[in-house]
């Protein structure tokens, strides 16, 4: 019996190295096989639709680990590993990702980005949505938030894609889907563009419905800039269309006669009722001012500017709000020029000479009122006495030829009195003023003409 453990004691150390070249051989032979496995189940889970896919293989048996979104794919993908060669035995560790109940999906702009949220069907679709989102804002930031989760209604990706057409629409705002029903609010970016979402909702997928759509559209501005310096009136903003544009445009041109009228107008939807009225009162103070801005937006009015004296400052806070229509409002921001210095009769009568060949005091045809149109000139008429005040003034009134001699002598001086009335009215002495009808005896043109005619129509301030 010793002697066999003698014996046995010189051969079983040799049994370590042989086990440890077994082992190695066996693990040097199953990690290409596993590896291959791997890599074959893999390959046979291309067309399954998972999420959070892993794989470990234990010899020839394969754990398969997975996110499905439904009964059907989920067994698909477990019978797509079993059926891949030489695999033995699949642990099926898949599972279904969570239903959303109800299926919400949300994005929201701001100043800096968009946010995609709630959920999405499937990866893919969540990509998708993600990359129209980025070409619909090109350049601006978008954040994908949304998560993955079944129960997404038919149609989602294109009720989805139409609306995210519309978040380019948007300044900042929120789109929702909650099941069928859409939701949206804020603020559109341009003008029409509340409209032109409100269109594209009507093409949502069958199914779908619009629950609220708050977008509100941006202020309707009218905008007009008097620069004494360069001589020029700029009109920049909205009109509601071609005709108000000319109506507008032509109103000015009447109203600045010492100005250049630069039209920068564009046409939008949008446009507050009674528009036009207001607008053309408004540029009517805008006239009167030595310099001013006017800012039209949406039912409110800003005339902000210096008047030539201070009467026409009272007179146009007080009076100008009583030309708007009702529920419009009016602030009025109106200095006074500071006074320019005293000259004597030759110089105020260049100065008159000067501004009536520039533009005419208008009056109703064959009738001696005042057009509205005419206050701008009348103001800077007024200013010019108001720097001579030690001299008379002749008002004379002239007539074409048209009509009767007598008709024609009484209305040229109806028409050089209403001029002098309204100096009066301003704060003038009456004494200063004398009025003078030449009906059509001093004609400065043909009568034959309507160029001629116009030219012969007219009202001169003559220092005597």
């Amino acid at each position: 019996m010793q002697k066999l453990f003698r014996w046995a004691s010189k051969w079983w150390p040799g049994l370590i190295p042989l086990a440890v070249m077994w082992g190695f051989a066996a693990w040097n032979n199953t990690l290409p096989v596993e590896a291959d496995l791997s890599a074959r189940s893999s390959a046979a889970l291309k067309e399954t639709v998972l999420d959070k896919t892993r794989i470990a293989v234990d010899g020839r048996d394969v754990g398969l680990a997975a996110d499905a979104f439904s009964e059907e794919g989920r067994r698909d993908a477990v019978m797509a590993v079993e059926l891949v060669p030489g695999v033995r035995l699949v642990d099926d560790r898949t599972r279904l990702v969570p239903e959303a109940t109800p299926f919400v999906w949300n994005a929201e702009r701001d100043v800096v980005r968009v946010t995609l949220s709630g959920s999405a069907p499937l990866p893919s679709m969540k990509a998708r949505l993600t990359e129209a989102a980025r070409k619909e804002v090109n350049g601006t930031e978008v954040a994908d938030q949304m998560g993955l989760a079944r129960g997404a209604p038919p149609r989602f990706e294109a009720a989805a894609m139409l609306l995210l057409d519309q978040i380019g629409k948007l300044k900042d705002g929120k789109i929702t889907i909650t099941d069928t029903k859409v939701n949206l609010s804020g603020m559109a970016r341009d003008l029409g563009g509340r409209e032109a979402i409100a269109a594209a909702l009507k093409n949502l997928p069958e199914g779908f419905s619009v629950a609220a759509n708050d977008v509100k559209a941006p202020p309707y501005i009218f905008q007009a800039y008097k620069d004494p310096v360069a001589a020029t009136v700029t009109l920049t903003g909205y009109v509601p269309d071609n005709n108000v544009h000319a109506a507008i445009a032509t109103s000015a041109s009447r109203k600045f006669f010492t100005e250049k009228v630069v039209d920068n107008l564009k046409a939008s939807v949008g446009a507050p009722g009674s528009f036009n009225t207001a607008v053309v009162a408004a540029l009517g103070g805008l006239s009167r001012l030595s310099t001013g801005t006017l800012v039209v937006s949406d039912r409110e009015v800003k005339l902000s500017g210096d008047a030539l004296y201070e009467g026409a400052a009272n007179d146009i806070r007080a009076g100008l709000g009583k030309d708007f229509p009702k529920n419009w409002q009016y602030k009025p921001e109106i200095t006074v020029k500071p006074a320019a210095g005293p000259v004597d009769g030759t110089v105020c009568q260049q100065l008159f000479t000067e501004l009536l060949n520039k533009g005419k005091i208008r009056f109703a045809t064959k009738r001696a009122d005042i057009d509205p149109d005419s206050a701008g000139i009348l103001d800077h008429l007024i200013e010019t006495a108001l720097r001579c005040p030690t001299t008379n003034i002749e008002v004379a009134g002239h007539t074409d030829a048209d009509g009767e001699d007598s008709f024609n002598q009484a209305l040229s001086e109806k028409r050089a009195q209403a001029v002098i009335d309204y100096l009066v009215k301003a704060g003038l002495p009456a004494t200063r003023f004398t009025p003078v009808g030449y009906g059509a005896t001093q004609p400065l043109a043909g009568n034959d003409t309507d160029e001629g005619k116009a030219q012969n129509r007219r009202i001169e301030f003559l220092v005597r």
